[in-house]
């Protein structure tokens, strides 16, 4: 690409704007159908027609996060928030990118530096909560997903996401008030069932565990994490030869489930099955802490 614009003949200041112009907007199509490649390329020619436009940036900074070249897209939301100090999306958008590289606490200078500018942007809250959550920083990551319950509640995801937190934090019967308010709004919603059937196994509400659980399955057979939820549900309940097939499963969908090997491995030390269970425990090392 880097070629044919060198060797594109020199045009016009107001021809390579408008050329820029065009090319961003295809951009934005590229995007939208997640062409991001494509994207790149428009943009990569747009900057070189027209590199003081901070959106032109942005734009690029976010099909380069969104692929996964997080130092590139850093570059790129750099450049845009030198042209736009305040530019909330690019704020919120490097944000993101600090966070997936772990590096929350500038994750979070991005994210309250975004909301002083757009102070009801869900998305940049909910990057906000995620690192708070991710630093341990429980109860402001719960004043921040109420925040953004207050803002939109007809969401079901404003309420599945603090339920989330909840359960984390090991408090379950709040879990389940959001996960229900969710469900009252969505009530086939695939996760928040397996969500609220996971927060039940943990309050020892087993047969209620099997209702929103057999339901998800139900719509979704091929849900990993409601396969290992029923699987450790039916482990508890006795039923150890079920357990062990949903937690096959469960295994055979997604082959780096963790906590679904530790179950595993737990039912087939009840069965005396050890060589088996310490193959699972072995795994479960192997995929958590790299043994």
């Amino acid at each position: 690409m880097s070629n044919l614009i060198t060797d594109r003949p020199e045009m016009p200041e107001e021809s390579a704007h408008s050329r820029a112009a065009v090319l961003r907007s295809r951009a934005d199509s590229y995007m939208a159908l997640e062409r991001y490649e494509a994207a790149v390329a428009d943009l990569t020619e747009a900057i070189a027609l027209h590199g003081d436009h901070a959106n032109a940036w942005r734009l690029r900074g976010e099909c380069h996060r969104i692929l996964g070249l997080r130092e590139a897209a850093l570059t790129d939301f750099d450049e845009a928030l030198k042209i736009e100090p305040d530019n909330a999306f690019a704020l919120g958008s490097r944000g993101q990118t600090y966070a997936a590289m772990g590096r929350l606490e500038e994750a979070l200078d991005d994210y309250e530096h975004a909301l002083a500018i757009s102070p009801e942007a869900l998305w940049i809250l909910e990057g906000k909560a995620n690192a708070l959550a991710e630093l341990r920083r429980m109860d402001e990551a719960l004043a921040t997903h109420t925040k953004i319950i207050e803002l939109n509640g007809e969401l079901p995801y404003s309420w599945t996401a603090r339920g989330d937190l909840y359960q984390q934090m090991d408090l379950f019967d709040e879990a389940l008030d959001d996960y229900g308010r969710a469900l009252k709004i969505e009530p086939d919603n695939v996760r928040v069932l397996a969500r609220r059937g996971e927060a039940l196994r943990m309050l020892d509400r087993y047969d209620e565990a099997l209702v929103d659980l057999n339901r998800a399955l139900e719509l979704d057979p091929d849900n990993d994490n409601a396969l290992g939820s029923r699987g450790a549900t039916l482990s508890e309940m006795g039923d150890k030869e079920a357990a062990l097939a949903d937690l096959n499963r469960a295994i055979e969908l997604e082959p780096t489930y963790v906590w679904a090997f530790r179950v595993r491995g737990e039912v087939l030390q009840e069965l005396d099955r050890h060589e088996e269970a310490i193959a699972d425990f072995t795994q479960a090392l192997h995929l958590e802490y790299g043994d």
